[in-house]
């Protein structure tokens, strides 16, 4: 490892059970974090999103591709994130709803042609706050985060599992 590169460990003190020792922040931004463009941290934080929700499937016992793919795209979706940010607000302390405001406010282009724009905005604020997380290496609190919005939805699954059996 040279001098510029850091490592993160994305686990956090708690971490992920069985990850221990994971990291994947190799480079730190040229900036601080607070100074980062909300569309950048959103960029950022789509990955790393993307990443806890693979990590979550897997950890499933159903891991036929098909399946995989088909539940990550409904907790990645602009509306699923929407309904996820609306569960974390009120969890949420007040820097971190201050980023976001900037995350929804900002300017992010164009929504996908099936994505509502209030939907959109939402999931792009949702994505601004855990690239921001990432980045402030406060990865316990994003885990803390993840498994508040993930538990109820586990469950909710189940008892749909339960009533069709």
């Amino acid at each position: 490892m040279n001098s510029n590169e850091q490592k993160l460990d994305i686990t956090g003190e708690a971490g992920i059970e069985g990850m221990a020792g994971a990291s994947l922040l190799f480079h730190r931004p040229a900036k601080r974090t607070q100074l980062i463009n909300p569309v950048v941290l959103a960029y950022v934080g789509d990955s790393v999103f993307e990443l806890l929700v693979r990590q979550y499937l897997v950890s499933l016992p159903n891991h036929k591709s098909h399946h995989l793919h088909r539940e990550a795209t409904k907790i990645v979706s602009a509306k699923a994130q929407r309904k996820l940010l609306e569960k974390w607000q009120p969890l949420l302390t007040e820097e971190e709803a201050d980023i976001v405001r900037r995350g929804r406010n900002t300017k992010s282009g164009a929504p996908p042609k099936n994505a509502d724009p209030a939907d959109y905005r939402q999931a792009t604020a949702l994505e601004c706050l855990v690239g921001y997380l990432y980045y402030e290496d406060r990865i316990d609190r994003l885990n803390e985060l993840f498994a508040a919005a993930i538990a109820p939805q586990a469950n909710e699954q189940q008892e749909e599992r339960e009533e069709e059996a």
